[in-house]
């Protein structure tokens, strides 16, 4: 595998930004994309500094796109940047124009962890013509007819803005909304027992149910770190590969396909 640090211009953010790429070396493109997103507190390099992933699909016929998503939760903020476009218009827009990249629904998934599971359950609901599969690791799947945590009250107004529901911020909303046209992208949600998020994710996985929403639910020993990340993140790897139709590759099978 080939590992590129890429700067671009944001066209959407007025600014420089980066992303880090994994592109398959030793066979003919182009490939199926997975675009790979990091938590709040974190940067597009964190991936590649806490887990194996580069190990992991070194043998897969699959981009893995690890860009810088800020703080923004993927999504346009209420106060501030525009970061659901920057996500579509210019990460997508660059990786797709710049790498060996198929550049079809069919053929591009994404997922993340926390901030990012959040990220890539939000992206793929709202553009479910754009990802054929989305994964959420940890994802903060806030409910927001509920009360936000008070410590982050201030913070979350700016991102989502006063009266979030029913907008495009929101996961309920959205999946409601891409069942009633009937286009949804294959889902897949883990959390560990012991995260401070399982009860988000368990009521976003209720949720689904009750509106008969097809995904995968999952919940592991662990907690909210890289132990459990790098771990489940093989899993992710194994459900993207049978949305993209890579499932009988010998790599995946070593995952555990």
């Amino acid at each position: 595998m080939a590992f590129i640090h890429a700067s671009f211009f944001s066209r959407v953010l007025a600014k420089e930004s980066a992303m880090n790429v994994i592109v398959p070396e030793n066979a003919k493109g182009p490939f199926p994309v997975f675009y790979l997103l990091h938590g709040l507190s974190d940067d597009y390099t964190i991936w590649h500094r806490r887990t194996r992933i580069e190990w992991y699909v070194r043998d897969l016929p699959i981009v893995v796109v690890m860009p810088d998503g800020y703080r923004g939760f993927y999504t346009d903020n209420h106060v501030g940047g525009a970061y659901g476009r920057y996500m579509i218009e210019d990460v997508v827009g660059f990786a797709e124009k710049t790498f060996p990249i198929v550049g079809k629904r069919s053929a591009r998934c994404i997922g993340g962890l926390s901030m990012g599971g959040y990220g890539s359950l939000r992206l793929a609901l709202d553009h479910p013509e754009l990802f054929v599969s989305a994964n959420s690791h940890s994802g903060a799947a806030w409910n927001f007819a509920k009360p936000l945590p008070p410590e982050r009250r201030a913070f979350f107004k700016e991102l989502f803005g006063p009266k979030p529901k029913g907008s495009a911020h929101d996961l309920y909303h959205l999946a409601a909304k891409c069942k009633r046209a009937g286009k949804l992208p294959k889902l897949k949600i883990d959390c560990g027992v012991d995260d401070f998020l399982i009860e988000n994710n368990r009521e976003f996985h209720a949720y689904l149910e009750k509106i008969k929403v097809a995904h995968e639910y999952h919940e592991f020993p662990g907690v909210h770190n890289w132990d459990y990340w790098d771990e489940h993140i093989r899993e992710a790897l194994v459900f993207h590969a049978k949305a993209l139709g890579l499932h009988k590759v010998e790599a995946v099978k070593r995952l555990g396909g």
